[in-house]
């Protein structure tokens, strides 16, 4: 599909895709955190695009969007300040239903799906629900690990929107758990 094929697809509204600066901040979902480092064209397939070129925060990947395609991937601002306190809400509330009804692969691919919608929300939704249910069993690989994927999207953006580092952070979100156990 070319690009004004898309662009006529996904512009029911008539509202353009968000557009980025070198030098700003995104969140690119399930990767986390990213600069844009630069705004490059490339041919590809024969027809010229503009992509904007990323470094993930966290582990330095590299990551190239083709500008027109920000919204299908989920590219979007670091979370506002004044959304923060609703993050954090989502992590105080309890589950009303038991958190371990599920198999641990049926919980796996909810979670996953949470973290790939690129959410803020959802990521907290997903710690929320590992570090309680880690509190009453082990943990599966898959869980511990998306359980470390969410601490880190979710960590890494809130220090990013407040301004502040990534401990102090964390210990905030422990404190908002029972136990008061590390993570």
């Amino acid at each position: 599909m070319t690009e004004k094929e898309f662009a006529k697809k996904s512009d029911v509204s008539g509202s353009k895709p968000r557009e980025f600066r070198v030098g700003d901040l995104a969140v690119y979902p399930a990767h986390g955190v990213a600069r844009i480092e630069a705004i490059e064209s490339k041919v590809v397939s024969g027809e010229k695009h503009d992509f904007y070129i990323m470094k993930v925060l966290e582990n330095n990947m590299v990551i190239m969007i083709p500008t027109w395609n920000v919204d299908s991937v989920g590219l979007r601002d670091v979370i506002s300040e004044n959304e923060i306190p609703k993050v954090y809400e989502i992590m105080k509330k309890n589950r009303d239903a038991p958190i371990d009804s599920q198999t641990w692969n049926r919980r796996y691919r909810d979670y996953m799906e949470k973290i790939k919608t690129g959410s803020l929300f959802d990521v907290a939704e997903v710690f929320r629900d590992l570090y309680l249910l880690k509190l009453n069993k082990d943990l599966s690989f898959g869980e511990r690990k998306l359980y470390d994927t969410a601490q880190l999207l979710l960590v890494k953006e809130l220090s990013t929107a407040m301004n502040s580092d990534e401990g102090t952070i964390l210990s905030e979100i422990e404190s908002l758990f029972p136990s008061g156990g590390h993570l």
